[in-house]
């Protein structure tokens, strides 16, 4: 085995990524960030092989950048929740720590993101959060300045919340429920 056979595996995992950010509809310039590969050559990937993935939607802009899109509705929050807690199992969201590289962009984490994002895309009829989304909550989460991730108060569910947050955190189930009146006085007389 020559050493430059390892460069060539490199080469076709950073590919193989880029083709998966395809088929999720990724923009041009988050499968940069995340593969390393070049615009153009991310462009040619896509002409090469659009015909063979079926219909993707090249979406164009910005990539998402407001956190109030997951918790604008109690769906979106339970859907967020969800997409969290697989994020959190598969370890694609990175730990908190002011040295660690671990919130900057690479290939191994790429790989993490779309496996949660593949699971989440099998647990839901239809999905709400895109491919985007999914990578702006994990860095948000990561760096958690404005979300953070969070348990019910009631049951214990995972959620994702704002950072700073004034009331007590219920899942939807929980906070549907009535609550009972406290008790009042000494419960044994």
């Amino acid at each position: 085995m020559r050493v430059s056979d390892d460069r060539y595996s490199r080469d076709r995992l950073r590919l193989d990524l880029a083709l998966r950010f395809i088929q999720h509809e990724a923009r041009t310039q988050t499968i940069r960030q995340w593969t390393g590969l070049s615009d153009d050559r991310i462009r040619k990937l896509y002409r090469s092989y659009a015909s063979q993935m079926g219909r993707v939607v090249r979406p164009r802009g910005k990539s998402p950048q407001q956190v109030g899109y997951f918790l604008r509705s109690p769906r979106l929050q339970q859907e967020t929740a969800l997409l969290a807690s697989v994020c959190s199992l598969l370890g694609a969201i990175p730990q908190r720590s002011p040295d660690s590289g671990a919130s900057t962009p690479g290939v191994a984490r790429a790989e993490m993101l779309c496996q949660a994002f593949e699971a989440y895309r099998t647990l839901l009829r239809t999905p709400r959060i895109s491919f985007e989304h999914m990578i702006f909550l994990v860095m948000t989460l990561g760096r958690g300045e404005e979300l953070r991730l969070a348990c019910c108060c009631d049951c214990g569910a995972l959620l994702v919340t704002e950072r700073i947050s004034l009331r007590e955190v219920r899942c939807g189930a929980c906070a549907s429920r009535p609550r009972g009146p406290e008790p009042k006085g000494d419960p044994l007389v």
